[in-house]
């Protein structure tokens, strides 16, 4: 059974940064590709980033292209998303998410393998 586990989440001002990271257990996590996902007060859950298994290819959503970066190590387990020039409309519940498709796929779909429970992160004006 995968589990993962989103850590850093917190409130910050508008314009500071954040850096989330998501912790995987039990299974290869190298070889499956990585993704980040929001869903913020009374919206859907939207795609923001994904990362291939490699690190070598990676996607963003346009809301987000330029101040947010996705990375991973593979040899902790762990997916990354530094963001940056946060602004308030970036506050949401962040998920982390593992997948068997492609980058490209995962920015299209909404079901995806496995899924975090999530972390808050609050941009104050």
């Amino acid at each position: 059974q995968v589990q993962l586990v989103e850590s850093g989440g917190g409130l910050v001002q508008a314009g500071d940064s954040l850096r989330l990271s998501c912790a995987a257990s039990g299974r290869t996590f190298s070889i499956y590709a990585m993704g980040w996902f929001r869903q913020a007060p009374g919206k859907e859950r939207e795609f923001v980033t994904a990362i291939s298994w490699s690190g070598g290819s990676t996607i963003y959503a346009d809301s987000v292209k330029g101040r947010f970066t996705i990375s991973r190590d593979n040899a902790k387990n762990t997916v990354y998303i530094q963001m940056n020039s946060l602004k308030p409309e970036d506050t949401a519940i962040y998920f982390c998410a593992e997948d068997r498709a492609t980058i490209q796929a995962m920015a299209r779909r909404k079901d995806m393998d496995y899924w975090g429970k999530g972390t808050q992160g609050t941009v104050a004006p």
